[in-house]
């Protein structure tokens, strides 16, 4: 193969990477824990969090910031399972690339 065909083919494989990364950025993750919802982006930026009212004692403070946090870590958990999955096959062997 020679220089230019090889060159061809690598910026492919980046300007398909870069696509890939685009679509993961523009997908909205949504997951919930009991009574907390969240939504977040590619990008693992918070985008919404809903609290059912109903189900709240003012007295449950406390697990309503863990249901947050368990909301918000499965949400993020989406986000990097989707990330491996579109992007892995381009960043075998180089983690932390995304």
């Amino acid at each position: 193969m020679n220089m230019q065909a090889l060159m061809k083919q690598a910026q492919k494989i980046q300007n398909d990477m870069m696509k890939a990364k685009e679509e993961i950025n523009n997908t909205v993750y949504c997951a919930s824990s009991s009574i907390v919802s969240v939504k977040i982006n590619g990008e693992k930026k918070v985008l919404e969090v809903k609290i059912d009212a109903e189900q709240l004692d003012k007295d449950d403070i406390d697990m309503l910031s863990d249901m947050i946090m368990v909301a918000i870590n499965e949400a993020n958990k989406q986000v990097d399972k989707d990330t491996e999955s579109k992007l892995g096959k381009y960043t075998q062997g180089m983690p932390g690339l995304f």
